[in-house]
């Protein structure tokens, strides 16, 4: 999820517990909301040799279940000598602070598995990486209202305010699963109705908003993606299809055991298998999951190999941020409805 949700959940949690005066919801809402955005730290996690290297401990360790409470006592540790002299002038002690941080910290991998990328909350008993898909990483209708919720309780040093931002949460994110599975159910009947035998489905929601989904499901040989905009006057956006990554037919040059090879088994691992070639880039392979337009495969993030490369070079690490103010007002005609 973005930093400033992660913030905000992370400070109306804390400062739904805390009393009402002395200044302690707004503390608690700040100490919260630093604590909320720690465990994203993990982007610091990085090679400059081994470009997948973020990738793979992006919401690993620090998003597991089992580290909020180390992940709670450090972000107080740190929090405490930088702030904590507010703290002071209220006699807030140590142990409050720890559980302030502790529940803003706790609603970071949570709120992360709502979204579609993946989080290992199970971490280090299982690697596998959990995620919900009911949430965009970025959603105005879900995290202005908490922002604001939270803003007038510390003003006014009411829990209550604090209470209904999570009620909000709760309620939107319900939300979102019921248009998940209405999405998931569109999805069905659109491979249904092409005679298709899907081995795997998924759907997740567009950029910003859960009204329009993503939904890509594979065949035997193929991935299938499509848009389906559910709840306000349903309507499906035909989209394409790609063949699936075989590595040996498409990179017959890419040699086992180089680093390349090793690094596309990496890559195949964090994108649970949705792997293609780029047909925009025939030594790349894209993660057909994720484009900004959802009935496209015009992926976000890719990987380049680089023929005749020696066997211990990694592949390169691309994004793709082009075209992004034609892609919004495209987006934008989707959701709210006339056909393209």
């Amino acid at each position: 999820m973005d930093p400033i949700t992660q913030g905000v959940l992370g400070a109306a949690l804390p400062q739904a517990t805390a009393t009402s005066h002395k200044g302690a919801v707004a503390l608690a809402g700040i100490f919260g909301f630093f604590a909320g955005m720690a465990a994203d730290l993990d982007v610091l996690i990085r090679s400059s040799a081994d470009p997948l290297l973020f990738l793979e401990y992006h919401r690993q360790f620090t998003h597991s279940l089992i580290f909020i409470p180390l992940g709670g006592l450090l972000s107080a540790g740190v929090l405490q000598i930088l702030i904590g002299r507010f703290g002071a002038r209220w006699r807030l002690p140590f142990s409050k602070v720890f559980l302030f941080c502790t529940l803003g910290y706790g609603t970071h991998g949570l709120l992360d598995f709502t979204t579609s990328y993946g989080t290992m909350l199970f971490w280090p008993f299982s690697e596998a990486r959990y995620s919900a898909s009911i949430i965009s990483v970025v959603d105005p209708l879900m995290t202005l209202p908490i922002l604001l919720l939270v803003i007038v309780a510390a003003r006014k040093q009411s829990p209550v305010y604090a209470r209904c931002a999570l009620a909000w949460a709760g309620f939107y994110l319900t939300l979102g699963f019921i248009q998940h599975n209405a999405a998931r159910d569109m999805a069905e009947g659109i491979a249904a109705g092409r005679g298709h035998q899907v081995e795997r489905l998924t759907v997740k929601p567009s950029f910003g908003n859960i009204l329009v989904w993503k939904a890509v499901y594979q065949t035997k040989d193929r991935f299938y993606v499509d848009a389906v905009r559910v709840g306000i006057a349903p309507r499906v956006y035909r989209g394409v299809s790609i063949a699936r990554l075989n590595a040996a037919r498409d990179f017959p040059w890419l040699k086992p055991g180089s680093q390349e090879y090793r690094d596309l088994a990496r890559f195949d691992r964090i994108s649970q298998g949705y792997l293609a070639r780029n047909p925009d880039a025939p030594n790349a392979v894209i993660d057909v999951r994720y484009s900004f337009l959802p009935n496209t495969i015009g992926a976000l993030w890719s990987i380049q190999f680089t023929p005749g490369a020696g066997p211990d070079r990694h592949v390169r690490f691309q994004t793709n941020r082009r075209n992004t103010r034609e892609n919004m007002a495209t987006l934008w005609r989707l959701i709210t409805g006339p056909s393209i």
